[in-house]
């Protein structure tokens, strides 16, 4: 993992270097290239403003990052958080990627590191409110699991840079220092991302919804060591791949994501860690 930039720039560690009418929340479009509407820059790390498909105009816009890039710091493994109040502001970016307002958060909703590494934050605006505001719609998770071949494009609200690839495989198990990964996304060698991505949307360039959330990539080719996660199968065999990068798959948040937006861990299908 890259870490998360600290104030305007600052070191690597942890990686990503995270309303229809009156029936479903405004979703983007299908895009052929992706654009930074949508995504948010964080103080230290990236994001995007995100809906499930069932979400409602009215309901609390949600934020997905980085479980690393939580303002307390990195959760211990084996560590859920859920509604933990929160105070955090993002900076919303137009489809140039300039900002057009600052959202704040009301709660951590949901975060962690084991078995994924992700941050949902709940807004205390609505989606309705951001799209009446600013004229910017929520990038929708796409419910199915990705395939290898999509095309890709991974948009970071910090740098305001769009690196684009595809999806070369995934991963059994990604281990990183203390920290392991279930099924992660592994990137073609062109999507070289750089502490201050992390939490940056993968969006699959064919349908412009979110497919995995940028988090890690392998530094200096070491094994398994914070900067340079490996690659383990299912027989325990351990491959390193120096200078590749990582995200983490989105599509098993979607069945957590209940009435009004709530995460509900005890939902069918659900399959996020829980506390």
């Amino acid at each position: 993992m890259k870490k998360p930039l600290v104030g305007a720039l600052l070191a690597l560690f942890l990686m990503g270097a995270a309303a229809t009418p009156a029936v479903a929340a405004t979703s983007r479009p299908a895009a052929k290239a992706a654009d930074f509407a949508g995504t948010v820059a964080l103080s230290n790390c990236s994001g995007s403003v995100v809906r499930v498909p069932d979400s409602q105009p009215d309901d609390p816009a949600l934020v997905l990052s980085n479980g690393h890039c939580l303002e307390a710091g990195f959760p211990a493994p084996g560590e859920v958080i859920t509604d933990q109040p929160s105070s955090r502001t993002f900076s919303l970016l137009n489809a140039a990627g300039s900002s057009v307002a600052t959202l704040k958060a009301d709660k951590v909703a949901y975060a962690t590191m084991t078995d994924t590494d992700i941050s949902l934050y709940e807004l205390s605006s609505t989606y309705a409110q951001i799209q009446s505001k600013y004229g910017i719609s929520a990038l929708e998770l796409n419910a199915d699991h990705p395939a290898q071949g999509t095309a890709i494009s991974v948009v970071s609200g910090y740098w305001k840079k769009i690196y684009s690839c595809d999806v070369d495989g995934f991963v059994y198990r990604l281990k990183e220092g203390d920290w392991t990964w279930k099924d992660s996304l592994r990137y073609t060698s062109a999507c070289d991302t750089i502490g201050g991505t992390s939490g940056s949307p993968v969006i699959d360039t064919s349908t412009g919804k979110v497919v995995a959330v940028n988090n890690t990539g392998n530094e200096d080719g070491e094994r398994c060591t914070e900067n340079n996660p490996c690659e383990v199968d299912e027989s325990g065999n351990v491959t390193v791949h120096k200078g590749i990068n990582y995200a983490e798959e989105t599509y098993g948040i979607v069945p957590c994501v209940g009435t009004g937006n709530k995460i509900d861990l005890s939902r069918s299908g659900c399959t996020l860690p829980k506390p």
